[in-house]
C-alpha cells in the first residue's frame, strides 16, 4: 500500500485523466435508470462485456420493473444464464422489481438508503446508479479502484470503505463526479492486476508503485 499522495500530485493526476478523457462513461449498456440498476446488480463478479452480451436481448423487451415481473423468473433466468451466479441474481432482480412496482410506483429511488434496501443492491451498486444516472459524486469502489487507489497512493486503504472515504476526502471537488470512472478505466486498461502497462501510463512519473513494469 502506497502512502497517501498530497493534494498537488493528485490534482495533476486528475488533470491528466481529464485531458485524456474529458467525459468518461461507464461501459454497462442501459436505456434508463431501471435497466442501469439491473445491469449493475448483474455485474457483481462478472465483466461488463459479459453483462452487456446477456442484457442485449433482455433490454429490448424489458425496460421497466412491470415488464420484468411480467417476464417472470424463468424468462429472466434464460436471458442471463451466461452470467456468474445467475440463479441468485435472477431471484434478486425479480424481488427488486416487485418492490419497485409495489412501493415506488415503478420508479427507481434516488437515495442511497432506498437503493440499498432493495434485494441484491449493495453500497457499490447504489453508488454506481447515483453517479451514472443522477450525477451525484458517489464513489463506487470495485476491485480496479481498490487496486489503483492503493498502488498509486491516490486513495489507499485496507478496505473498500476506507478507499471510498479517501477518494471523497482527497480528490479535489471538481474531479469528484468523474473520479470513479477515471479510476476504473485506468485500472481496467492500464493499471492491470498482473501486468500493469506502466511503460505507457500517463501518470507513471507521479506514481510511487515500486514494481513498475518498465
Amino acid at each position: 500500500m502506497a502512502k497517501q499522495l498530497d493534494y498537488h500530485t493528485i490534482r495533476e493526476i486528475f488533470l491528466r485523466f481529464q485531458a485524456a478523457d474529458p467525459e468518461p462513461e461507464g461501459e454497462l449498456d442501459h436505456v434508463n435508470a431501471y435497466t442501469l440498476l439491473v445491469a449493475v446488480a448483474l455485474s457483481a463478479q462478472a465483466t461488463d462485456a459479459g453483462v452487456n452480451k446477456a442484457t442485449r436481448s433482455l433490454f429490448k423487451i424489458v425496460d421497466t420493473p412491470e415488464k420484468m415481473v411480467e417476464l417472470g423468473l424463468e424468462g429472466l433466468t434464460e436471458h442471463i444464464k451466461t452470467i456468474g451466479l445467475f440463479r441468485q441474481k435472477a431471484k434478486n432482480v425479480m424481488k427488486m422489481s416487485q418492490i419497485l412496482v409495489e412501493e415506488y410506483g415503478g420508479e427507481v429511488p434516488s437515495s442511497r438508503a432506498a437503493l440499498q434496501s432493495l434485494p441484491g443492491v449493495g453500497r457499490k451498486t447504489a453508488n454506481v446508479v447515483l453517479n451514472m444516472w443522477w450525477r451525484q459524486p458517489a464513489q463506487a469502489v470495485d476491485t480496479h479502484i481498490f487496486r489503483v487507489g492503493n498502488r498509486t497512493g491516490i486513495a489507499p486503504g485496507k478496505t473498500v470503505d476506507v478507499v471510498e472515504r479517501a477518494i471523497e476526502d482527497h480528490i479535489p471537488a471538481d474531479f469528484q463526479l468523474h473520479a470513479h470512472h477515471w479510476l476504473i478505466l485506468h485500472g481496467r486498461y492500464h493499471c492491470k492486476a498482473r501486468k500493469p502497462l506502466c511503460r505507457t501510463c500517463i501518470i507513471r512519473d507521479l506514481c510511487p508503485f515500486e514494481e513498475k513494469t518498465i
